[in-house]
């Protein structure tokens, strides 16, 4: 991640954004900035990505996740995503990045994230994750369950994004 400043932002902006469930919507206010535009004048595409981010980290933060993995010894890694740009973002532009956990499966969890000025949508993405233990291994499904107090029973994964997932995997290397 190479948005440390942006990052500090959100950190010194907790306590006045308020907290939120795990299961709400966290919505994240960004401003391009010369730093995310490409040659021909809009936020480049690499960008996106790296401020989405901030999103999951802002919506871990504010629901008190972040602070219960950290004392797990996991953290976040993002095995996949997809994204779809529908208009570009111009410098100085004001927007919103909104962020809710979509659903899990058996082994991952899926995450929606949306690009937004005012109700336009600029750019869409679906991000899916995983949870690593700093002691080797992964995070097992019944483990993030507990840590979460449950997952809610109308969190359902789209089945396309479960088909992309099982599209997008990758043999073991060898």
């Amino acid at each position: 991640m190479n948005l440390y400043f942006r990052l500090l932002m959100l950190l010194l902006r907790l306590r006045r954004r308020g907290p939120l469930a795990l299961w709400d919507t966290a919505e994240t206010p960004f401003r391009v900035v010369p730093t995310d535009l490409d040659p021909l004048g809009h936020m480049t595409n690499g960008r996106y990505l790296t401020i989405m981010d901030v999103g999951r980290i802002d919506l871990m933060m504010r629901s008190g996740f972040w602070s219960k993995m950290k004392a797990q010894g996991w953290y976040p890694v993002v095995a996949g995503q997809t994204i779809t740009y529908r208009k570009s973002l111009r410098p100085w532009q004001l927007f919103e990045l909104r962020t809710r956990v979509l659903g899990f499966d058996e082994r991952w969890g899926y995450i929606e994230q949306t690009f937004c000025v005012g109700s336009t949508v600029y750019a869409q993405a679906f991000v899916r994750t995983r949870f690593l233990k700093k002691s080797g291994g992964s995070v097992e499904h019944d483990e993030l369950e507990k840590l979460a107090g449950g997952f809610p029973t109308e969190l359902q994964v789209p089945e396309w994004l479960l088909q992309w997932t099982a599209a997008t995997r990758l043999n073991s290397a060898k």
